[in-house]
């Protein structure tokens, strides 16, 4: 079976968000600065239509975490807009523009339903309102034997986290404290839920620690 595979950059405080997210700031007060050490890399700026860039010791954790994904789950928060019921004169679609950087399906968890939002490049966002089972199962049928990614926000992390159904996690710690915001840890008591570290990988602009099950 296909591997669940989680990967999110924390701050040292054990915020994967800064506080009052919004459309206009949408990984809150601060959250940009927990991503500062990828925004750079060549591997990064490729895969979002950008020239350029840089090539260190992040760029093969980049490399290793993109491998063999054939589909991404995703939260409410992370897709964004507003809160609540979709809009349905001016839907949102998304930070990415029309052409994700996903590549491959992307289930997103809500409580609102909505038609899947088919964008160019292969990404179809499918809008999943059966809970965290039911998105896991649609992703590992249309990953057709590759892993499933799961990216934020925090509350689909611990949701996933909780009930033991993650088989990766690689946390990217940057050095830096936000204060408030969306704690990643909140809530999954002191169990690592089966999972072990494996790695840690320190470079000047962050810490890699990947965790697995055995």
């Amino acid at each position: 079976m296909s591997k669940l595979r989680f990967r999110i950059s924390m701050s040292l405080d054990g915020y994967v968000a800064g506080p009052n997210q919004s459309v206009d700031n949408p990984l809150g007060i601060g959250g940009m600065r927990l991503h500062e050490w990828v925004f750079p890399l060549a591997v990064f700026r490729t895969m979002h239509g950008m020239e350029g860039g840089i090539v260190n010791e992040n760029t093969a954790v980049i490399k290793e975490s993109f491998a063999n994904i054939g589909a991404t789950i995703m939260g409410r928060n992370m897709f964004g807009g507003h809160p609540g019921a979709w809009n349905q004169e001016k839907p949102w679609n998304g930070w990415w523009g029309d052409n994700p950087p996903f590549h491959h399906p992307v289930f997103v968890l809500t409580h609102h339903a909505r038609e899947p939002l088919i964008l160019e490049g292969g990404t179809t966002f499918t809008f999943v309102t059966g809970g965290i089972n039911a998105a896991l199962e649609q992703a590992r049928s249309a990953a057709a034997g590759k892993d499933v990614a799961l990216g934020g926000g925090a509350h689909a992390a611990q949701q996933y986290l909780a009930a033991g159904l993650v088989d990766e996690m690689l946390i990217s710690l940057a050095p830096t404290l936000l204060g408030s915001g969306e704690r990643l840890f909140d809530g999954i008591g002191d169990d690592m839920h089966g999972l072990t570290l494996v790695r840690t990988i320190a470079t000047p602009e962050v810490v890699h620690l990947k965790f697995a099950k055995h």
